[in-house]
């Protein structure tokens, strides 16, 4: 593939990853927009504090469809160099950075995104299954046994790079993952803080839906 053709990829990966499913399944479904409830998060999790789990889905799916995509279009279009240590490794390094800048900052939504959980699981699928199904994994474990989805989502995003290495050896990819595993546990600074507080929602703690919320406010 010509080199400036390939270059093209990175920002095309940008605006893929820029399309949030969290709004455009709340669009299409006639939901809040995800910014205004909640956490403010457009992302699955939030997108469930309305009730509908079935949109919750549709996002969540949308979210890391874009991030399988956009790897392995990449991965079609640059041949089996992708990942090699050749310019076409580093191409899909940058595919892999922008998809994931993408979906935080996306320009069609005034560049507040999500925090990257189910588009970072797509990517990583999108490089080796082994190596999604892995994290993937990881994710589950912690979630069962903790019952903290932010914290079950970081400790996956630590892992994701490990589990790369021990796969393929140290490569530029490794590189690339650790970036997106750094603004991964970045976006999810308040998460953070609410572990040390002791304040994080657990998994299947009962919330109010957004609906009963707008009731008792009337």
């Amino acid at each position: 593939m010509d080199q400036n053709l390939a270059l093209l990829l990175i920002p095309i990966a940008y605006l893929i990853g820029s399309v949030s499913f969290a709004v455009v399944v709340s669009k299409c479904m006639r939901l809040p927009d995800p910014h205004s409830y909640g956490s403010g998060n457009p992302g699955a999790t939030n997108v469930l504090r309305t009730g509908n789990k079935l949109a919750a889905v549709l996002t969540l799916i949308g979210d890391a469809l874009k991030g399988y995509i956009a790897v392995i279009l990449a991965r079609i279009l640059l041949g089996d160099a992708s990942l090699s240590s050749t310019m076409g490794s580093w191409v899909l390094c940058g595919v892999v950075i922008a998809v994931f800048l993408g979906h935080l900052f996306p320009i069609f939504h005034g560049f507040k995104g999500g925090k990257g959980v189910a588009t970072a699981c797509g990517i990583l699928f999108g490089i080796n299954w082994i190596l999604g199904a892995a994290t993937l994994s990881t994710w589950i474990i912690m979630a069962i046994f903790m019952r903290y989805s932010s914290l079950a989502a970081l400790a996956a995003a630590v892992f994701g790079p490990i589990y790369f290495v021990f796969l393929f050896g140290f490569q530029p990819m490794g590189a690339a993952l650790l970036v997106v595993c750094l603004l991964l546990i970045w976006r999810h600074r308040s998460n953070i803080q609410n572990l040390m507080n002791g304040t994080e929602s657990r998994i299947g703690s009962k919330k109010k839906t957004v609906v009963a919320s707008e009731k008792e406010s009337t």
